[in-house]
């Protein structure tokens, strides 16, 4: 399996133990999935395309993407950028997030379709995000939409996260706009429920699923919390019960983790219905730790 995952990783500055400490990591939603299914399927050519700088905590992300065995072929240099920083804020257990992107490299990643176009031809399926539109600019985005239109017409699998983030746009007119237009270059959606809601209005995961396959997918995976996981694959409808967590520590790549299960699963050549069993398990486990990347045992969630 060829694997390349679109988007931004982000320096992550979370609270030590000490007070006043923080610990250094790197996270992103796009990021996060590939970081996953490396730990699923050690023997995929997992790769992430985005945007870095030439300085030293660039180096230091890149190595952190070559640690979690996720490859920085695709990795495009900016001298003058580097990468963006997010801190991370707790107030009796609830996080908060500041954010700074200004000087962010992953904004560029779509600069160059030449390049975008050659990490597509090498890959089989191919993954982005709401966010990897959001952090764009017009034109990039209309780069990246191109790019994953010419690679879907040559046979390749492009999967979506809309993954909804209401402070990255303009307006929510512009933010389903564009969600609607990555919808219709994808075979593969997996959207959650509650945000499709808020900012669609969508009645129920089922009206989720038919507006997504009216805009071109094949398949759509809604996830819905601690709620039943829909599925339509090739028409057919198909419910994934989730089994429940009785301590939830950190809900950050909840999401992130879940879609690594389904590609990890679909990879193995199980079934849409077993893939997304093997997601739920996945995701079960990393809520029970602390951080968006955390270790797990591959067949232990494999059972």
């Amino acid at each position: 399996m060829r694997f390349l995952s679109i988007g931004e990783c982000m320096a992550e500055l979370a609270p030590a133990s000490t007070s006043g400490q923080f610990h250094l990591g790197f996270a992103g939603d796009a990021f996060n999935t590939a970081w996953f299914l490396a730990r699923m399927n050690p023997d995929a050519h997992v790769a992430f395309f985005t945007g870095a700088g030439t300085d030293t905590i660039s180096d230091q992300m890149c190595a952190a993407f070559t640690d979690g065995g996720v490859h920085t072929d695709y990795v495009q240099k900016f001298p003058d950028l580097t990468v963006g920083l997010y801190l991370i804020s707790l107030n009796n257990g609830e996080r908060s997030f500041s954010y700074w992107r200004g000087q962010s490299a992953a904004r560029r990643l779509a600069d160059d379709a030449e390049a975008l176009a050659g990490a597509m031809e090498n890959s089989d399926t191919i993954y982005f995000s709401g966010i990897t539109l959001a952090i764009l600019d017009a034109p990039g985005r209309a780069t990246l939409l191109a790019e994953l239109r010419t690679a879907r017409d040559a046979g390749k699998t492009i999967a979506f996260d809309p993954n909804l983030r209401p402070r990255l746009w303009t307006n929510d007119a512009e933010m389903t706009s564009a969600i609607m237009e990555g919808a219709a270059v994808s075979d593969i959606v997996l959207p959650s429920f509650e945000d499709e809601a808020d900012h669609f209005g969508d009645a129920d995961p089922q009206a989720t699923a038919d507006r997504y396959l009216a805009a071109g997918a094949t398949t759509v995976v809604v996830k819905n919390g601690e709620d039943d996981v829909l599925f339509v694959e090739d028409g057919a409808t198909g419910i994934v019960p989730v089994i429940a967590i009785s301590e939830v520590v950190d809900t950050t790549a909840a999401g992130d983790s879940f879609n690594a299960g389904v590609f990890a699963g679909l990879a193995d050549g199980q079934t849409l219905n077993d893939s997304i069993a093997l997601a739920c398990r996945l995701s079960g486990l990393v809520v029970q730790g602390k951080g968006a990347l955390v270790p797990v045992n591959p067949e232990a969630v494999k059972g």
